[in-house]
C-alpha cells in the first residue's frame, strides 16, 4: 500500500512520518504523473488559495478529480479539507469540488487563537489529539456526508465514501490513529478492486 502526501505546501514529512507509523509506504507527491503509483492521497495543511494556485499552475486539480474517479481514497486535513469541498464559504471558486459540505475558512480564528483538544471519533476508539491552527469548519454536509466528529456542536471531521476530511492537524502529534483510519480506507479499496 503507497499513499502519497502531495507536497505542494504545507506538513508534508510529519504527514509521511503518520502514514508510515500506520504502516503505510508514504511517498511526496511533487508531479502529477506519480499519482498512478500511489493507492491514496493526503492533500496537507497550508493556506487553501496558495495551494489551489499551485495545483491548478501544475495540473493537479484534473489529475486529483480522475484519481478521485477511480474511487481512490484522498484525506484533506486543514486547508486540504477546503480544497476537497464542492463549496467555501464567501468564495466563488471551490478547488478539487469533490466533497459536498460547505466550509468556512479560519472559523477558529488567527494564529494566536490555535489550540489542542481531545476530540471523540467515529470509528476510533479512545479520543485522539487535535490541534486547531487557523482551522476551518464544515458548515454543512450532503446526504452522503457521515459527521465524524464535532468541537462545540461544529463538525469538524467528516467521511464521504473514499473522500475523508479534518479540520485540525492530525499530523502535529504522536497520536496517527487518524492516518491508520485512512491507511485502512484505502487497504479497503485496494481489497474491492
Amino acid at each position: 500500500m503507497k499513499i502519497g502526501v502531495l507536497a505542494l505546501q504545507g506538513a508534508v514529512a510529519e504527514h509521511l512520518r503518520s502514514l508510515q507509523l500506520a504502516g503505510a509506504e508514504a511517498i511526496s507527491i511533487k508531479r502529477t504523473e506519480q499519482l498512478e503509483e500511489i493507492d491514496g492521497l493526503v492533500i496537507p495543511g497550508g493556506e487553501s488559495t496558495t495551494i489551489g494556485k499551485l495545483m491548478r499552475k501544475y495540473g493537479f486539480i484534473e489529475a486529483i478529480q480522475q484519481f478521485s474517479e477511480q474511487g481512490k481514497p484522498l484525506f484533506g486535513t486543514c486547508a486540504g479539507l477546503i480544497v476537497l469541498s464542492e463549496r467555501i464559504a464567501g468564495q466563488d471558486q471551490p478547488h478539487l469540488s469533490l466533497m459536498d459540505m460547505t466550509v468556512s475558512r479560519n472559523a477558529f480564528g488567527r494564529q494566536r487563537e490555535s489550540f489542542e483538544t481531545d476530540l471523540d471519533v467515529v470509528g476510533i476508539d479512545e479520543p485522539i489529539r487535535a490541534v486547531f491552527i487557523r482551522a476551518p469548519l464544515i458548515q454543512e454536509v450532503g446526504e452522503q456526508v457521515q459527521v465524524l466528529s464535532t468541537y462545540q456542536d461544529e463538525i469538524v471531521t467528516a467521511r464521504q465514501g473514499h473522500l475523508l476530511a479534518c479540520s485540525f492537524h492530525p499530523e502535529l502529534t504522536d497520536d496517527y490513529r487518524l492516518h491508520q483510519y485512512f491507511a485502512d480506507m484505502v487497504q479497503e479499496h485496494i481489497a474491492n478492486q
